[in-house]
């Protein structure tokens, strides 16, 4: 959180380190199919609770209840410094590869609480995509696959916990780049296994850096 802004989180403390904070694990895991894949990483640098950069700018939670304790003209200034640059670098980056004439996978790191609103959720990694773009769902379904091949005791689900056309920066992105040259793919991973043992946390992120790459090698 940074300083200027820290006013209007006064108690919020134990929400900014919670699931409703931040993606507990996913800049770890970002970090490592970066260097792993030599891929270019745009990741974000403050709270969620400060302006959600994965939602449009009219969605009702883009600002969570303790950012609209700032005054409207700070709000604004939020954007211009976090929001549109961070979207915009992504945007930049997929517009320039695809003007080289290559094809983008664009994946998009995230995990979920393993409890919310008093239900369990057990499964273990969310693929999220649009299921109307070919391309998506046949690149979902393989890495599925090669996840269950390697540990059939994972479990993989696609468009859970939500769903891949929910509104969502690759949403946005999909509005802009054609089905044949982009893809835009959702990672959730439960964050039980990056709040848990570390061997386990360990071997998940070793499954998924494997078998991206098997599922990028057989496109």
């Amino acid at each position: 959180m940074p300083a200027r802004y820290r006013a209007a989180f006064i108690g919020a403390e134990r929400t900014l380190a919670s699931h409703r904070g931040y993606d507990r694990g996913a800049l770890q895991l970002a970090r490592e199919f970066s260097r792993r894949l030599q891929a270019p990483l745009v990741h974000s640098t403050i709270s969620r609770l400060l302006i959600e950069l994965n939602r449009s700018l009219d969605h009702s939670q883009i600002f969570s209840p303790y950012a609209l304790r700032l005054a409207p003209a700070t709000r604004d200034e939020l954007v211009g410094r976090y929001y549109l640059p961070y979207r915009d670098a992504i945007a930049r980056r997929v517009a320039a590869a695809l003007r080289r004439g290559h094809r983008v996978i664009h994946l998009s790191c995230h995990s979920f609480t393993p409890r919310l609103g008093g239900i369990l959720r057990t499964t273990d990694i969310g693929l999220l995509f649009d299921s109307r773009r070919a391309g998506e769902t046949a690149f979902c379904h393989r890495w599925q696959a090669a996840l269950r091949s390697r540990d059939p005791r994972l479990r993989v689900r696609r468009n859970y916990p939500y769903r891949g056309s929910d509104d969502g920066l690759t949403t946005d992105l999909r509005r802009r780049f054609p089905e044949r040259s982009y893809i835009g793919i959702e990672l959730e991973v439960n964050q039980r296994f990056p709040r848990g043992d570390a061997r386990r946390w360990n071997a998940l992120r070793a499954a998924l850096l494997t078998t991206l790459s098997e599922t990028l090698r057989g496109l």
